[in-house]
């Protein structure tokens, strides 16, 4: 079995798709129907910056699902490798969820562009610059971590916010919260606490105005069942209903996205090949998790044929 994963935040670069629009008349498709549905040159500062503006949440989130989709396109349009025929499951790592909806039609895409461009400025503006943090816990599991968020609290909101994985778990909260569970890290056995410079603290119970903005906007929108079944990041489990689809993306806006769990039950179910589309970060959290599987990253034309040339 073989499972089509799709990154979350933090992937963009700039330069990312531009090679892809150079050689392929799918990729530039993917990259106008994006633009088109914004209002917005978003490929353009995709391929040329700048930077800072990239990295913006409102331009990061529909960048890398245009990214991903893109490589998908020529997978499908030019090399013949339909998802529906060469994937059995899908998941992606927080907005990649949404990127793994739309590749699994469950979405078309203009439509997830105009959500994810809703969801970044949602969550940007949920909580006042300078008053969230998140940091990286290196070598502590996921009931290390809310065991530490729990002592560091102090009343405040600090929660493990991303499991990822061979002893890696993001938490997230109030700045001082953070801050404190970085400074507790050390005494309760943690290798390292790494403070990660993010705009706002993603995935815990600070980001509610953004849960309630994204249920707003996906009462509103049609959800189809996607045409593979998907591994949500809130219950590690499959889902291919809309009605519960759509009740698992808003809860995902302030709930732990559970990677660990989703690859352990991805394995368990039978899946021995993850195939990432858009970037090289997932791919290498899988064999941290599962070290017998295989796992691949495609963002690239060389890596498409390289897939396609494999079948």
């Amino acid at each position: 079995m073989r499972a089509f994963i799709f990154p979350g935040q933090g992937s963009q670069t700039v330069g990312m798709g531009a090679g892809l629009a150079a050689a392929s008349p799918a990729a530039r498709a993917v990259f106008e129907e994006v633009d088109d549905a914004l209002g917005q040159h978003l490929f353009r500062l995709m391929a040329e910056g700048p930077a800072e503006e990239l990295t913006l949440t409102e331009n990061a989130q529909p960048a890398i699902m245009a990214h991903a989709l893109a490589v998908l396109a020529v997978l499908e349009r030019e090399g013949g490798m339909r998802l529906a025929d060469r994937a059995d499951v899908v998941a992606g790592h927080s907005l990649g969820e949404y990127s793994a909806l739309a590749a699994a039609q469950a979405f078309d895409l203009p439509t997830t562009a105009r959500l994810l461009r809703t969801r970044g400025r949602a969550m940007q503006a949920a909580v006042p610059a300078g008053e969230g943090a998140m940091a990286a816990l290196i070598g502590t599991d996921l009931a290390g971590a809310a065991a530490l968020c729990d002592a560091a609290a102090g009343g405040e909101v600090c929660q493990p916010a991303n499991d990822n994985g061979g002893g890696q778990v993001v938490i997230s909260g109030a700045k001082a919260a953070v801050d404190r569970a970085v400074v507790l890290a050390k005494e309760r056995g943690v290798k390292r606490a790494v403070p990660l410079p993010v705009s706002a603290p993603f995935h815990c119970a600070l980001m509610r105005p953004a849960a309630d903005t994204m249920a707003e906007a996906l009462a509103a929108t049609a959800i189809r069942p996607p045409l593979v079944p998907l591994y949500a990041n809130v219950s590690a489990a499959p889902v291919a209903d809309p009605e519960a689809i759509r009740t698992l993306l808003v809860a995902q806006v302030t709930g732990t996205v559970r990677w660990r769990e989703s690859v352990e039950a991805m394995v368990a179910a039978g899946v021995t090949e993850f195939v990432e589309l858009g970037a090289k970060v997932l791919a290498p959290m899988v064999k941290r998790i599962a070290p017998d599987v295989r796992a691949s990253s495609v963002a690239i034309m060389a890596e498409i044929e390289a897939l396609v040339a494999q079948g």
